[in-house]
C-alpha cells in the first residue's frame, strides 16, 4: 500500500477555515460553522489532531472532546479524511495516535457514534478497538424520531474500554 507522507499535529486556530473546508468535502459529514471549527481547533485541540501533507494541506481531522463526567473518556466526535488520503490508513493512523496523547492524561475509554450502515466508520472502530484489544458495547444513543424529528438517521454509542495504550502498540507492530 502506498502512503502519502503526512505530519500529525495537534491542530491551532489556524485550521479552522481549513477543517471546514475539508469537513465540506467529505459528503456525508455533518458540516459546522467555522466558528465551531475554529472552537475544535482552539479550545479542544487536546483531543484533536490534524494530519497535513507536504505542501501543508490539511488531509486530515479528528476532533474529540473529553465529556466533564467521563474524564476518563475520549468521545470522537467527527474523522474527516480528504479524497486524496483514502485507503491508506490514515484514519487509523490519527486515531490511535490522538489515543495514545490522551491516555497519558488518564483516558482509558473510547467512545463515538456512528449511524447505521456508515460501513468506513464501522470498519475504523472495528480496527482500533481490536487494536485496543477491548469490545465495544453499543445501544442507541440519539433516535431519529425522538432527538432528530425523523431528518436524521439514529446514532448508535459505541463504548469500549478500558484499554491500555501499551497493548495497542503490541498489536500494531504485529498487525
Amino acid at each position: 500500500m502506498n502512503t502519502t507522507p503526512v505530519t500529525l499535529r495537534r491542530p491551532t486556530d489556524r485550521d479552522g477555515h481549513a477543517l471546514n473546508r475539508l469537513v465540506e468535502r467529505c459528503k456525508p459529514l455533518d458540516t459546522n460553522s467555522v466558528y465551531c471549527n475554529l472552537l475544535q481547533c482552539s479550545d479542544f485541540a487536546d483531543t484533536a489532531i490534524a494530519a497535513e501533507n507536504q505542501a501543508g494541506e490539511l488531509v486530515g481531522f479528528i476532533s474529540g472532546y473529553r465529556p466533564p463526567s467521563r474524564l476518563d473518556t475520549l468521545f470522537v466526535w467527527q474523522v474527516a479524511v480528504d479524497s486524496s488520503m483514502r485507503g491508506q490508513g490514515l484514519a487509523l493512523k490519527m486515531l490511535i495516535a490522538l489515543i495514545e496523547r490522551v491516555a497519558a492524561e488518564g483516558v482509558r475509554y473510547l467512545e463515538t457514534t456512528i449511524s447505521p450502515g456508515n460501513t468506513a466508520s464501522e470498519a475504523l472502530f472495528a480496527k482500533a478497538f481490536k487494536q485496543l484489544g477491548v469490545k465495544p458495547e453499543t445501544r442507541v444513543l440519539f433516535d431519529r424520531a425522538t432527538h432528530f424529528n425523523g431528518q436524521h438517521d439514529d446514532e448508535m454509542l459505541y463504548r469500549a474500554g478500558p484499554f491500555s495504550v501499551v497493548t495497542a502498540k503490541q498489536n500494531q507492530e504485529t498487525a
